[in-house]
C-alpha cells in the first residue's frame, strides 16, 4: 500500500492534489503545531494577472498550538464574504467560474471555525470535485507515539497502517534518507511535479497557485491529466 502524509493546507496548489492522488491512504495532520511561516491558513489566487495571498482569520492564541486547537477569527463571518466577492471578480469570467464556484462556496461558507475541521471539509470537497477516492486519515486517530519526530514518525504511520511505500513531496529530498527507510522495511519515492500551464485569460502565465485556478481555467479531463502530470524519484 501507497501512503503519503502531509499537514492540512488552505486551498493548496495542485502538487497537493497530485499527491493524494497518487496514494491509496493520505494520512492529514491535526496534531502537528501550527506555523505562521507555512500555508495552513493561506494561499494565493489570480487578481488582475498577478498572485494575491488570501488567508483565513484566526483568533490571536498561543503559537505553540496544534492545528486542530486553533480557530478562525470572530470577523470570519465579515472576511468570508469579502474572499467570495474577491474570488468572484477575480474569476467571473473563467470558463469554469459557474459550476467551481459553487464548490469553493461550499467549503468557505461551512459553518466548523475549528481550523483543522474547517480545512479537512474544504479538502473532501475540492477531492470529490476533482474525483479523487483516496482515503483521508487524520493522524491523531493513528495509534503510534505522537512525540515521536521527522521520520521517526513518518515511518511509525506507516507501519501502523500497513503501508510498504511512502511517497514525499520532492521537497523532502534532503530530509529523508532513502536507505533509512529500507532498513525498516519501506520503500521512499519522491514526487516531483512537471511544469504545468494552461491560459488564465490573456495574461502571462502565473505558476503554482491555489487549486481554485485551475479549476476554473481547466475542465474534467484536463484536471485528470494535470494530477498524473509528475514524476516518482
Amino acid at each position: 500500500m501507497k501512503i503519503a502524509i502531509m499537514q492540512p493546507y488552505f486551498f493548496p496548489y495542485i502538487g497537493y492534489f497530485q499527491l493524494i492522488n497518487s496514494v491509496d491512504e493520505f494520512v492529514i495532520y491535526d496534531n502537528i503545531q501550527f506555523t505562521k511561516k507555512g500555508w495552513i491558513n493561506k494561499n494565493r489566487i489570480l487578481v488582475n494577472g498577478s498572485d494575491v495571498l488570501v488567508s483565513l482569520p484566526l483568533k490571536k492564541d498561543s503559537d505553540f498550538l496544534n492545528v486542530n486547537e486553533r480557530f478562525l477569527a470572530n470577523t470570519w463571518e465579515v472576511e468570508r464574504k469579502k474572499m467570495l466577492n474577491r474570488i468572484t471578480e477575480s474569476y467571473r469570467k473563467a470558463p469554469h467560474f459557474k459550476n467551481v464556484y459553487a464548490v469553493i462556496e461550499e467549503c468557505i461558507v461551512y459553518d466548523d471555525r475549528n481550523l483543522f475541521k474547517f480545512i479537512l471539509h474544504s479538502v473532501q470537497t475540492l477531492m470529490q470535485y476533482l474525483n479523487i477516492e483516496t482515503n483521508l486519515v487524520i493522524s491523531s486517530s493513528i495509534s503510534i507515539n505522537h512525540q515521536l519526530k521527522s521520520d521517526e514518525k513518518v515511518m511509525a504511520i506507516c507501519k501502523e497502517r500497513g503501508a510498504g511505500i511512502y511517497i514525499n513531496p520532492i521537497g523532502g529530498v534532503n530530509l529523508y534518507d532513502k536507505e533509512h527507510f529500507k532498513q525498516n522495511n519501506l520503500e521512499l519515492q519522491f514526487q516531483k511535479s512537471n511544469s504545468i500551464t494552461y491560459k488564465q485569460f490573456n495574461n502571462e502565465f502565473v505558476p503554482w497557485l491555489s487549486i481554485i485556478d485551475v479549476m476554473m481555467f481547466n475542465n474534467e479531463d484536463q484536471i485528470k491529466s494535470a494530477l498524473s502530470n509528475y514524476l516518482l524519484l
